[in-house]
This record gives C-alpha cells, structure tokens and sequence, in this order.
C-alpha cells in the first residue's frame, strides 16, 4: 500500500521577483496565469516568457471548451516549460499544456493514465486552497457529457511546486475564505479516507490544526488578522495537498460537482456548502474509528468539548463565511434527484475513499437537509 507520495520540489519565495530570478524564465517558457495577478506582481519584471491570460478563453471552472480554444491557439511545441500561476482552474489546464499533443481533452480521458509529460510543469498557487500544485489530478467539465471529471495521471505531476506567500495579498476576503475551508475538506476527507496512512495522516492533522487556529484568530481579530498568516494558509493547503494526493477526496468533492457544474458555483464554496451535510451523515451511520479520532483532536484545537466539537466548528466556518442553502444558488427540488443519479453513476472513483458507505438514499437526504435551511 502507498504510504505517500512526493513528486514536486517544493520551493519557497518571498517575493515573486525572487522566483523570477531564479527559475530563469525565458523564451521557452509558457506562463499560463491571469491578467489580474501577472500585472500587479510580474508585469514590471522584463519577463521574456510567453503569457496567455486564462480568463480570455472562459470564466468560472476548467471546461473542455476552455482547454481545447488554448490548445489551437497555442503553439504548445515552442516551450520547454509550462509555468501555471494562480487557483485551480489555472493549474488544472497547465497540467494538460504539460501533457498534450493535440488539440483535443477526450483523448487524455481515453488513454490516462497512460501518457507522457511533453514540458516540463512548475505550478505556483495564488490560493491556500487546492493543493493542486503537488497532486496528479485536473477535474474537467465535460461540456460534451454533461458531467465534471477527475483527470489522473502521474505525468501530470509537476516539476517544481513553487510557494510566493505575497500572491496572496491580493485576494479579496471571501476568495480567501472559501479557498481555506476548500483546504480543510481537502484534509477532513484524507484523514478519514480508508487509503489514508500514517504519513497521509500526518499532514492532513497538521493543516487542519493550522487552518482552524488561523479561523480563531481571524474570528478574534478581524478579516486584516488573515494578512499575517498568508504563509501558514499556504503551507498547510499545501499539507492538505499532500495527504489527498495519496489518500483521495470522497463524498464532499463527489456531491459538490454537479453544484459546479450545472450552477458554476466555485469549487471551494460548493464543497463548503456540501460539508457539514457529509459530515452529518457520517455522525448518524455511526463515529468509530478515525472520525472519533478526529472529533477527540478538532476538540483540543478549538476548546470545546467533544460532544460539541461538530457544532463548534460550524459555528466558526460560519464566522469566517456564512453557508448559504443549496436553493440560494438556483438549486430546484427537482434537481436533487438529478444530482443523485449524477454522484452515484459518474463519482465511483471518489465515493471510494467515503469514511463510511453512502448509498443514493443517503446521498439524497444530504442534498435534502442541505436544499433549504430552517428558519
């Protein structure tokens, strides 16, 4: 059994002008970012690299339609190195860059895991939310089926995971806040995922306590408190990045992607707004094992009791960003069903890692106790 897995380097910059003088960057290198974070932090570098600016080719999460436009347009046998700097929709589409040979997504789904890395691939997060930059995996909308899919491939690591603490500034306090709480999901499910290990754990517990401690300050102190801990958040969405690179993702990813894909609700929010409502569901089948454990540690980080740590810890979530009901997006009854069927025919490979087995049944009641909240 894998314990983990460490495939990137991880490096670390103060600044972004320190990364650009030490990774070299030149005509060979594709930097894949957005207008919005090159500009402010790169664009008085004299950064001879090729730039194409994400948001030109679709807004809102990665698309097939947005890769494949970047693919004709790009003349991707030019560069030596794709360079992908910002969220997950950003380093989602670099990981393909890295990896295709024709201007077309369906053909990666068709042969992964089995294809090369053509370029060389540093990913840069601008978030503390997705641990992208040290897994393997890129989650696609499939306009085409009408669903969002894991893509998995080792090829797909990257060379070089690079963290610049000041890409962070410039987040605005709820990208910030649902970016973060996308981290701690990231580390609840590997802790309590049966392929989780020893080593998983490690991190997972790790960037779990980072997060919620920050929370407490953040609670404490007020929304500027977040500016002092860019760094922590950083290092422990990368933490979380590294347990769920080994452990996997389960139930909340599963059930909050037909939220994305039918509302283009963001990643880190639909999860939020599925969370709590998995962890009920685990509560009710029974807390042995690792989500005892987990209850029993969440407890000592927030100073609650145990037979309270649940609700404190969603009364904290909620301080740093209320939870709105599924309804609040435009989510119908009608859609409930629809979305089960979605999770239990197309999700099997997260739903694998469940801390205990969901069938539809209990799959819809989630959706139902999470549709409309009680006044």
């Amino acid at each position: 059994m894998k314990q983990i897995i460490f495939r990137p380097e991880i490096e670390r910059f103060d600044t972004c002008r320190e990364f650009v003088r030490e990774f070299c960057l030149d005509e060979q290198d594709l930097i894949l970012t957005n207008e919005f974070i090159y500009r402010p932090y790169f664009g008085e570098l004299s950064i001879k690299a090729t730039v194409v600016f994400q948001e030109q080719y679709g807004a809102g999460e990665p698309s097939d339609e947005m890769v494949e436009s970047i693919l004709r347009d790009a003349d991707l046998s030019c560069f030596r190195r794709v360079i992908g700097i910002g969220g997950g929709t950003v380093m989602d589409i670099a990981k393909v860059l890295a990896v295709a040979g024709e201007a077309k997504l369906d053909p990666l789904y068709e042969q992964a895991p089995n294809f090369t890395r053509l370029r060389e691939l540093v990913l840069i997060p601008t978030t503390c939310g997705t641990g992208s930059e040290v897994t393997n995996i890129a989650v696609f909308a499939r306009t085409r089926l009408g669903v969002k899919m894991g893509l998995v491939s080792d090829s797909m690591y990257a060379s070089s995971a690079v963290m610049i603490p000041e890409l962070l500034s410039g987040l605005p306090f709820s990208v910030f806040a649902s970016a973060s709480i996308d981290a701690l999901v990231h580390a609840v499910e590997s802790i309590l995922s049966p392929k989780a290990t020893s080593y998983t754990k490690l991190f997972g517990y790790e960037a779990v306590k980072m997060i919620l401690k920050g929370y407490q300050r953040i609670a404490a102190e007020g929304k500027d408190a977040r500016k002092e801990l860019f760094g922590d958040f950083l290092t422990a969405a990368n933490y979380a990045g590294l347990s769920f690179g080994t452990a996997g993702c389960a139930a909340v990813h599963a059930l909050s992607y037909p939220l994305g894909s039918m509302y283009h609700v963001p990643h880190g929010e639909s999860n939020y707004a599925i969370f709590m409502g998995v962890m009920r569901a685990y509560l009710e089948l029974g807390e042995e094992g690792e989500l005892h454990r987990l209850g029993i540690f969440m407890a000592d980080v927030l100073g609650c009791p145990e037979s309270d740590v649940w609700n404190h810890l969603e009364a904290l979530l909620e301080q740093i960003l209320p939870l709105k009901p599924l309804c609040d997006y435009g989510v119908t009854e009608e859609d409930l069903s629809r979305f089960t069927e979605s999770v239990m025919t197309t999700q099997g490979r997260l739903m694998a890692n469940n801390f205990t087995g969901l069938n539809g049944e209990c799959v819809l009641g989630i959706y139902r106790g999470l549709w409309k909240r009680e006044p």
